[in-house]
């Protein structure tokens, strides 16, 4: 039943190449997937408008406005997006997980795995949180404060902290798991990331990168590596 459900769902192709996206409309048509194609940003919002989409597959060099920004305008939407590249450096790969999508494959790629990873993101439940995760958004830790929702944080003092998209996510992962070890793969997966044991150096750097951040206003040890395993949240966490 399930397969029969992902099968039937709706995809919207968004990619300039004619010859790119025809193909992938061919294949995932095949599949029994519905196909729609367009091949710019503003096209794409206009099919948006017209009727709503499963999953959006996305390239990220278009004319006008490109892959990275759109998608960006789309992630609060909620739709899952997978983003097509030809650029295959770990550094576009992290922004493009942090501007919203859900996975990123890399051109030319195979379509049996363009299939599969459609398939997988299909799969995972809604990121349509429920009542009771609704009302239980707000957290402290270490003295910070933590609004899930509004994607907010507050340091021990008070302060407003910014945070890119892609580093509130994998915060509000940690911290929704406190004292538990994760590994890469598990934070790629939760924070809506690419399970993919290639991207173990991308998960790394994000970490970093949110360590640095925390240590700036506050310099006690929030994140701790497990050497050889993953990451662990240590203070304990309780509803704002």
């Amino acid at each position: 039943m399930e397969s029969r459900v992902i099968a039937s769902s709706t995809v919207l192709v968004v990619d300039d190449d004619a010859s790119i996206r025809d193909a992938i409309v061919d294949f995932l048509a095949g599949h029994g997937f519905a196909v729609r194609a367009v091949g710019d940003a503003a096209a794409c919002e206009r099919q948006l408008l017209q009727a709503p989409v499963d999953l959006v597959v996305l390239d990220v060099m278009m004319p006008g406005e490109d892959g990275l920004s759109l998608c960006r305008r789309l992630a609060p939407t909620g739709v899952p997006i997978l983003m097509l590249s030809a650029l295959d450096d770990v550094t576009d790969r992290i922004v493009g997980l942090e501007v919203g999508a859900w996975d990123y494959l890399t051109k030319p790629f195979e379509p049996r795995e363009l299939l599969a990873r459609i398939r997988a993101l299909l799969r995972r439940p809604s990121a349509e949180p429920s009542k009771q995760e609704q009302a239980s958004r707000g957290v402290t830790f270490a003295g910070w404060w933590l609004d899930v929702e509004e994607r907010r944080l507050r340091d021990p003092a008070g302060r407003p902290v910014s945070l890119s998209e892609g580093e509130h996510a994998l915060l509000a992962t940690f911290a929704s798991r406190p004292g538990r070890i994760l590994t890469r793969d598990t934070l790629l997966d939760l924070a809506r990331g690419l399970d993919a044991a290639s991207y173990d150096r991308a998960i790394d750097i994000a970490v970093s990168r949110l360590r640095r951040k925390l240590a700036e206003a506050d310099p006690a040890p929030i994140i701790e590596t497990v050497r050889g395993v993953g990451y662990r949240f240590v203070p304990p966490v309780r509803p704002a």
